[in-house]
């Protein structure tokens, strides 16, 4: 019987290369929980693994088991999916790589925007795509994206004001389109997508859209708004539950407009 999404604890194949790992993590910010990729090519007993996700035995136990795991790559900061990375690398001795030396473990570089890496029999290319973070990275593979927390399954992405950034989100964006026409997005929550530059369009026309928003509402309140003010106007009709995560968005955006 072929998975579906959401398939907690077992190893789903998505692609002939692409296989995922669902962490037990369900949130307002992590949608089902967090995917831990799995890359080989057809019959090789390495693998590459991509975000171990939060530090949860159960979940990194099921990971390791999966195959030798011969290069950990990291698609971003956030901790649910990177909590893991020390005890991953405890368990496997695999080397870790990402864009920040902070995540980085064995002996590693960072990661290189326009990189390729052949490992496992699966050829992947270092995409930067900042925005969601300054961190943020992509993979790219022959037939899929992986994309972390730039693209989801399902929704659209908050933009973390500590580093992120809507300028340098719509240009990743813009490369994301470009690298992936054709190709499946692997994301780093929800189900899969079918076409990367699909979806990316869809998200480029949502995110203008919420900007003309909030530029009309700073009109209406005043340009010194306070980001909370902003999201009482422009998402008035969204459960305000998800005001919170709607606030680290609109931040980046007034950030956006204040500088443009």
């Amino acid at each position: 019987m072929t998975l579906a999404h959401p398939a907690y604890g077992r190893l789903r194949q998505v692609t002939d290369t692409a296989a995922v790992l669902l962490a037990d993590n369900p949130g307002r910010m992590t949608l089902d929980g967090t995917n831990t990729w799995v890359l080989r090519a057809p019959g090789s007993e390495d693998c590459v693994v991509i975000d171990p996700g939060p530090k949860e035995s159960g979940h990194l136990d099921a990971v390791a088991a999966t195959g030798n795991v011969a290069l950990v790559l990291v698609t971003h900061r956030h901790r649910d999916h990177t909590a893991g990375l020390k005890r991953f690398h405890r368990k496997t001795g695999a080397p870790i790589r990402a864009h920040s030396g902070d995540f980085l473990h064995g002996d590693t570089d960072p990661l290189v925007d326009g990189e390729v890496i052949d490992a496992a029999g699966v050829s992947i290319t270092v995409l930067s795509t900042p925005g969601h973070t300054a961190d943020s990275l992509s993979f790219v593979l022959d037939d899929a994206v992986l994309t972390g927390d730039t693209i989801l399954g399902r929704g659209t992405t908050v933009l973390d004001p500590q580093d992120g950034s809507l300028g340098d989100y719509l240009t990743s964006l813009d490369r994301l389109e470009e690298a992936g026409a054709g190709k499946m997005v692997l994301p780093g929550h929800g189900a899969e997508v079918p076409d990367t530059a699909e979806v990316v369009r869809f998200y480029r026309t949502h995110r203008l859209e919420r900007l003309a928003q909030v530029k009309a509402a700073l009109d209406e309140l005043g340009e010194d708004a306070k980001p909370m003010q902003v999201v009482k106007h422009v998402y008035a009709d969204v459960d305000k539950k998800l005001w919170p995560a709607a606030r680290m968005s609109v931040k980046t955006q007034l950030a956006y407009l204040r500088q443009n």
